[in-house]
């Protein structure tokens, strides 16, 4: 009687779940539609709960490919397998993904750098939302 689980309070009932993603971002985001002017806190709430929960699912499935692949490092290549997997994780994110990179041979180091082309337009903006400004 004691010990309570945790994620209880003294009365028994679920505290509210801690969000690691930044609210304030989402919020952004959210704002980005030209048809939303105010964001609920219940609603930003929400969109950030299954933000956070689908990351953890894709991170998860990403770490069960790489496992299988017998890798200890997540790549690209592991999140496209993770998405192919799951229909309705597919059916929207996989368009989004970049296309792997071609393999470059072993002996070629000169030519591994990444090319300076501009990533795609989709990609740059959310990219560019997310940079730190100074």
């Amino acid at each position: 009687m004691a010990e309570q689980e945790e994620g209880e309070n003294a009365a028994g009932i679920d505290e509210p779940h801690k969000l690691e993603i930044p609210t304030r971002r989402v919020k952004n985001i959210m704002k980005l539609d030209k048809d939303i002017s105010k964001v609920n806190a219940e609603a930003l709430f929400l969109v950030a709960s299954s933000s956070q929960l689908f990351l953890q699912f894709l991170a998860e499935k990403s770490a069960h490919a790489a496992v299988e692949k017998k890798r200890k490092t997540i790549t690209l290549e592991h999140i496209r397998i993770a998405t192919k997997r799951h229909r309705p994780t597919a059916d929207f994110l996989l368009d989004s993904l970049p296309l792997p990179a071609e393999q470059n041979p072993p002996g070629d180091r000169a030519k591994s750098r990444p090319d300076k082309n501009p990533v795609p337009f989709a990609t740059r903006s959310i990219d560019a939302f997310f940079q730190k400004t100074t």
